[in-house]
């Protein structure tokens, strides 16, 4: 079935330029912006042969890994892979995708079903961090690689100053993986053993196994939270019986907080920071 475009009202339309405004952006087509934020409740409620944002979802979700990981890459020259990857992990996290969408108030734009307007959507965590990247994927196709890059990096730069200050909130279920794997050469299997509560307001009760033996349970409101929350149990148990080190990103020294002239000039130009060697093994 080809998706089709629709035409905005005159008030959409007004609404669409104040985001675009508070973005710093414009859109050539803002049919496309609408796509982005119109998600796929909204789209079943009024014509299913229009187009919903999960394609969009899709390409920004790539798109976003790519210029991260550019990023990454220009910036630490003798980061191992291990390491670029975790710290990509933290800023295209959900966690971070929804700190981003908070702080855009994407919610004030979305289009949504009645159903899931009343359920409490507007706000759920996965939803605007999935349209987050919806309007990556929108920006991207609209108006080309470097604009879209510029926008991300614009997005996301408070997020990765706070990695790089090893401020962040800790991927959990990526640290206890790694050092499962080091150690044991075995993957945390996780098991839900509970949920409670209406659809709209879920709460998940997950075990972790490492080796033989079981922590948990992590307690949240969707099985993603609630597997961060029983990795975070089990590494506090490790630390206890293993003198387990936490294995977090290496913290880079600094003479202050870097600006952000200093920080994307790397990207710009297409050069690799000379961060020294002691500043990643220290």
């Amino acid at each position: 079935m080809k998706k089709v475009k629709y035409p905005i009202s005159k008030e959409r339309q007004r609404k669409l330029a104040a985001f675009q405004k508070k973005l710093g952006i414009k859109f050539k087509d803002i049919v496309l912006l609408n796509t982005a934020l119109s998600h796929k409740s909204y789209i079943n409620e009024i014509d299913n042969e229009l187009e919903n944002n999960e394609k969009l979802e899709f390409l920004g979700d790539a798109f976003l890994g790519l210029v991260i990981s550019q990023y990454l890459y220009e910036q630490n020259i003798y980061y191992k892979e291990g390491s670029l990857a975790r710290i990509k992990s933290y800023v295209v996290s959900e966690s971070t995708l929804y700190e981003v969408g908070r702080r855009i108030e994407i919610h004030k734009y979305l289009l949504l079903g009645r159903g899931e307007e009343k359920s409490g959507g507007r706000f759920r965590k996965s939803l605007i961090s999935d349209s987050v990247e919806a309007l990556i994927g929108a920006y991207y196709q609209d108006s080309g690689f470097k604009n879209a890059r510029k926008f991300v990096e614009n997005l996301f730069f408070d997020e990765i100053i706070k990695v790089e200050e090893n401020k962040h909130k800790k991927d959990y279920k990526s640290i206890l993986q790694e050092y499962s794997q080091k150690k044991f050469k075995i993957i945390p299997q996780y098991s839900v053993i509970n949920t409670e509560g209406p659809d709209h307001k879920r709460k998940f009760y997950v075990n972790v196994k490492v080796k033989k033996k079981t922590y948990g349970p992590g307690i949240g409101e969707s099985k993603k939270q609630a597997e961060q929350e029983a990795a975070y149990i089990a590494l506090s148990a490790l630390k206890m019986t293993k003198k387990l080190h936490d294995p977090t990103i290496e913290q880079q020294r600094s003479s202050g907080k870097p600006g952000k002239e200093r920080v994307f000039q790397f990207v710009r130009v297409n050069s690799r920071s000379k961060n020294s060697k002691e500043d990643v093994t220290q």
